[in-house]
Parts: C-alpha cells; sequence; structure tokens
C-alpha cells in the first residue's frame, strides 16, 4: 500500500512528498518541523503534540536556547535532538499570526507575513543542510491558532520549499505531513499549479486516490 498521497520527482533526483492524514510524530524522516511558538516552551496542536512524543529532553533543550536568544524570531528556526521521536532531530521555526490586510495587494506583492512564513521553510531547509541532514517532513505551519487560510499558506509553502530544495546540498527528501485529507488536497493542487504555471521541466508528479 502506498503510504503518500502524491510525489514529486525532480531531475536532479530530489523528491517532495504529500502525506495526509498523517501524523507528524510518527515520521520516520530524520528531522521533523515544529511549529512553534517564539517562547519555545511548548504550547497546543503540532507544538504540543511533538513535546509530548518527544518527552522533556526537547523542552530542555529548547530553554537552553532560549536562555542565549531569549525568544525566537517569526520566520527563524533552531535545531534540537528529537528525544523519543524516531527522527534524530527537531527544527523548530515560528510562523506569522495571519491578519487580513487592509487594502488589495497589487500584482506581484508579497505581504510581510507570507515572506515570514516563506522564510520559515527556507530557513527550517537551510538549518537541515548545514547539519547535513538528508529529509525533513514540515506540518502545514501557521494554518492551525494563527489563522493561516489552508489555501493561503500553502502557495507560500510550495514556493518557498521547490528552490530550497532544489539548491540544498545534503537535503534530498521534504514531506508534507497534513492533518486531514483535506489538508493534503489543498498542498497537492497547490504543486501542480506551480509545475504547470511555471513549466517545470525534468519533473515526474505521481498523485494516488
Amino acid at each position: 500500500m502506498l503510504d503518500f498521497v502524491a510525489r514529486i520527482t525532480f531531475g536532479n533526483g530530489k523528491t517532495l512528498e504529500f502525506h495526509g492524514p498523517a501524523d507528524i510524530t510518527k515520521e520516520t524522516t530524520e528531522a521533523i518541523v515544529n511549529a512553534a511558538n517564539s517562547s519555545l516552551l511548548g504550547g497546543g496542536g503540532v507544538d504540543g503534540a511533538i513535546h509530548r512524543a518527544g518527552g522533556p529532553s526537547i523542552l530542555e533543550e529548547c530553554k537552553l536556547i532560549v536562555a542565549n536568544i531569549n525568544r525566537l524570531p517569526a520566520g527563524k528556526a533552531v535545531l534540537t535532538t528529537g528525544g523519543r521521536l524516531r527522527a534524530k532531530y527537531v527544527i523548530h521555526t515560528v510562523g506569522p499570526i495571519y491578519k487580513v490586510e487592509r487594502r488589495a495587494p497589487s500584482p506581484g506583492h508579497h505581504s510581510p507575513q507570507a515572506e515570514i512564513l516563506a522564510s520559515c521553510y527556507r530557513e527550517s531547509i537551510c538549518l537541515a543542510d548545514d547539519h547535513a541532514i538528508r529529509s525533513l517532513a514540515f506540518p502545514s505551519i501557521s494554518t492551525g491558532a494563527y489563522g493561516y487560510p489552508i489555501h493561503e499558506a500553502a502557495e507560500v509553502a510550495i514556493k518557498a520549499v521547490v528552490p530550497a530544495l532544489s539548491v540544498a546540498i545534503h537535503v534530498q527528501l521534504v514531506r508534507f505531513v497534513l492533518f486531514s485529507a483535506a489538508d493534503c488536497d489543498t498542498y497537492v493542487r497547490a504543486a501542480e499549479r506551480m509545475s504547470r504555471d511555471h513549466q517545470m521541466k525534468s519533473v515526474i508528479f505521481e498523485r494516488h486516490s
């Protein structure tokens, strides 16, 4: 039985996968990404689930990081070990809290919150690459309690991840691990649009029902 809903294989052999519904705390990628808050002291949603599954050692490492940097700014990322998780590492990143823009965006305009969200994905892949990590799994950052609309977040995520993955030296696999089948479908559709609109060559796109 296939364990992915969709997969993109690039000409350089790198892979982008979409899983859902799935539980990121059970992922076997070398690292998983935590949608953390800036205190790094745990919270609800994905953040709470990762801390519960990984055990207290993750929180202790986060406390040491906080002692040095005070708070993790939105769009940045830090790394800890994975505690009791199957993943060896956890990359913690802070997404933006969604706010409706008062003015309609002009063509080519990128809102500050979209830039921060994109930075979460780029910084996480860069940090993984710096530690010679070959595979990592992302949740849908900021679409829970932070209120980012899933269809907008998916577009930002795909457009950030594809170029970051393409230039990474060590990272070979990025996996989106989505809470529901509907969320997964939203991300897959965003990837399909990007591959079509940008006429991406040397790409194999598999999708399974």
